[in-house]
């Protein structure tokens, strides 16, 4: 697989909006990292999510409970958007702090070419989106802070994205109704784009809060399973359905299963993982093919004078566990 040419972070900005525009529904995975993030591309998703409670967890070894800082996420963020043509849509916290946080936050990531942002309406220090013991600052107060990321958007690239997630479904002195007024709110007063209506629990609740709320919706299921289907969001009015850890998730487990069986067992437990992948009806993906390792070869020859070039036809590196050599 070759990497397409480089979009433009402008670019990726406005193929995010034109996913908020359309009236189908968007699916939107989730993880911490580059390699995931490619995953995504390569697998035909039309945008990725850095969450930041993988980002706490994978990269800091830390709750999602507000530790992590500006830099850790911007820094983080710029690497995973260079790697990919789909627009990266990631997770702030609160901004950081208050109106003036949030301000220098949403500049930071301007500059650092994701395409928008979600700015929760959690009191610091915050707890994960689905965690019990949550607390919402003021509407009023909230209020401020969009209005302050949407004028400091303005300053640099109005084609930023800035999404209002309200945390006050399951949260203290919250309810849906309240939900539902805030959500307004943000987006009449404070200018968002759009809204995360966060740990919904009910298709009613999906359908009123799409009718209801003047901009495009987000959710994360927080009912009874079954949760609804991409289709059936779709028919209820929502615009994003979004998975937020299912990357992170995921690859946690599977290196949890593998590394007790290698423990175990020993090779046999390799064994029968690649057989697996080997099986799988998507195939093995390789890492070189998600970092397109094939540029350097391409860059080598186009630049490098014959005298420094490299042997590649009498030079070689090892067979993987997929048993693809690494020339």
């Amino acid at each position: 697989m070759s990497a397409n040419p480089p979009l433009s972070a402008r670019d990726k900005r406005l193929k995010f909006r034109e996913l908020l525009d359309r009236k189908t529904i968007t699916v939107m995975p989730g993880g911490f990292s580059p390699v995931y993030a490619r995953i995504a591309e390569l697998s035909g998703f039309e945008s990725f999510f850095i969450a930041g409670s993988q980002v706490s967890a994978f990269l800091l070894g830390v709750p999602d409970n507000g530790i992590m800082g500006l830099r850790d996420v911007v820094d983080h963020a710029r690497h995973v958007a260079s790697s990919t043509n789909i627009p990266i849509f990631v997770d702030t916290d609160t901004g950081f702090g208050n109106a003036v946080n949030v301000h220098y936050t949403v500049q930071e990531c301007v500059n650092a070419g994701i395409a928008g942002i979600q700015i929760e309406d959690q009191e610091a220090p915050k707890k994960s989106s689905t965690s019990a013991g949550r607390r919402c600052i003021s509407m009023e107060e909230a209020v401020g802070k969009y209005r302050a990321a949407v004028a400091a958007r303005n300053e640099l690239d109005p084609t930023f994205v800035i999404c209002a997630r309200c945390d006050t479904l399951g949260a203290e002195n919250g309810g849906f109704e309240e939900t539902i007024k805030r959500c307004i709110a943000y987006v009449k007063e404070g200018g968002a784009d759009f809204v995360w209506l966060n740990s919904i629990e009910s298709r009613e609740q999906v359908k009123e809060a799409c009718e209801r709320i003047p901009a495009p919706v987000l959710t994360i299921w927080g009912g009874p399973e079954p949760a609804p289907t991409p289709e059936e969001y779709e028919k209820l009015g929502l615009r994003i359905v979004l998975y937020p850890v299912i990357g992170a998730t995921a690859g946690m487990q599977a290196a949890w299963h593998l590394f007790n069986d290698l423990r175990q067992r020993g090779k046999p437990a390799l064994d029968d993982w690649a057989a697996g992948v080997r099986a799988s009806p998507y195939g093995a993906i390789q890492l070189k093919t998600v970092v397109n390792s094939a540029k350097v070869r391409e860059i080598e020859d186009a630049f490098l004078p014959d005298s420094v070039k490299r042997d590649y036809d009498n030079t070689w590196g090892h067979a993987t566990p997929l048993g693809e050599k690494n020339l």
